[in-house]
Parts: C-alpha cells; structure tokens; sequence
C-alpha cells in the first residue's frame, strides 16, 4: 500500500462504525464494476422457480436442525459426536 493508501486507512479507522460500514460498502461495490442490467430478472427468475419446486413437493430438502448440524459439522469438525 503506498503511503497515500496508509493515511486513507488511518483516517478511515478513525471514523465512527458507521461511517466506516459505509465507507467499506462503497469501496467493495467500487470493485465490482457495473451492474448486470438483467440480475434483477434473473433472480426473479430463480425465486420463481424454486418457489415452484417447493409447492411440488414441500417436504423436499431438509428441516433447518439437520441443515444447522452438517453446517457446524463443516465448520467444527473437532466437535463431531463420536
């Protein structure tokens, strides 16, 4: 980082939490270049479908305690039931 980035940095830190969220949204969004024009239309797309999926069969997937478990075993597997 050169040393115009260093003092950026040091007076971003010194922001209050919310303005440093802020600050860090726009710097992250100011990477990812512009936007889709068609991402709104897909995601409506994909909720569609899966909503669709799931009134087929509602009981399709598994119940969020089974979920929530292959989760923590995948974070924590130093904690697996033996």
């Amino acid at each position: 980082m050169t040393e115009e980035g260093h003092r950026l940095l040091t007076q971003a830190l010194a922001l209050p939490e919310r303005e440093r969220a802020e600050l860090a949204r726009e710097l992250i969004a100011s990477l990812d270049g512009l936007p889709d024009p068609d991402v709104d239309e897909a995601w409506a797309a994909e909720i569609q479908r899966r909503l669709e999926l799931d009134e087929q069969d509602p009981n399709r997937g598994d119940d969020w305690a089974t979920v929530k478990s292959r989760i923590e075993m995948r974070l924590w597997p130093e904690n697996r039931e033996r």
